[in-house]
């Protein structure tokens, strides 16, 4: 409800005139959201500023109203970008189109549930060390770890993270329960050099399908056509 009036109290410009659109999404959660993508990666060193005038405004969720307004300005960075194929059991991280770092991984086992997705999951959160625990996931009573070098790239629980109790299967085979499994080693390496918004390109057969656009950030698995087509203004 009202997403045209939201959306048009919502500004995004760049220092080079970066082209965008809005798009309407459903979340993860059930919840309708609104996501600003470029129609390719950010070019290093592009000031943002997201300017949001919203005081005022229904929310559209039966008598709720924004109370105030938003202004944020960041700068992009390096261009970063993970190369993970589940095929070849490997990993690459690429920081302006030169390679920087490479390991060995074991991806979601293939076949069920357990399987890792394809195509482009964006770097949610570096949350450490955590629980990690089947239930959350629907798979019962798998696991129930601490896990080190936790690197989130969906709501539904696929990671990249130190996983050394599979380290028999890295680089030779996909045995995880979803997740992207490297040495204590491996990962504290690429934790240190990743960034929240990298995004984490991904290939393979041996997937249980595309990372969906609500699932975490997936808004780089649609075509630029159809993502357009998901602003409540055209």
């Amino acid at each position: 409800k009202n997403k045209a009036a939201v959306e048009k109290a919502l500004k995004v410009s760049t220092s080079n005139s970066t082209e965008g659109s809005w798009g309407w999404l459903q979340d993860y959660s059930g919840k309708d959201r609104v996501d600003w993508r470029p129609k390719e990666y950010w070019k290093p060193g592009t000031k943002v500023t997201l300017a949001a005038e919203l005081n005022g405004i229904d929310t559209g969720t039966d008598g709720g109203w924004f109370v105030r307004d938003y202004k944020t300005t960041f700068t992009i960075g390096a261009a970063q970008v993970v190369k993970v194929d589940l095929d070849g059991h490997r990993l690459s991280l690429h920081r302006d189109g030169a390679q920087v770092f490479q390991a060995p991984m074991s991806g979601g086992t293939p076949g069920g549930d357990k399987a890792s997705w394809r195509g482009t999951a964006v770097l949610m959160s570096k949350e450490g060390t955590i629980n990690m625990r089947s239930e959350t996931v629907g798979l019962g009573d798998a696991y129930d770890k601490m896990v080190d070098y936790s690197m989130r790239l969906t709501w539904s629980g696929m990671y990249a993270h130190a996983a050394p109790w599979n380290s028999g299967y890295f680089g030779n085979a996909n045995r995880s329960s979803g997740c992207l499994g490297m040495s204590d080693s491996n990962a504290s390496a690429l934790y240190d050099q990743v960034r929240v918004g990298d995004p984490f390109e991904i290939t393979g057969a041996d997937a249980k399908g595309t990372v969906a656009e609500g699932n975490g950030y997936g808004a780089w698995n649609v075509s630029w056509t159809d993502w357009q087509t998901k602003s409540a203004l055209k």
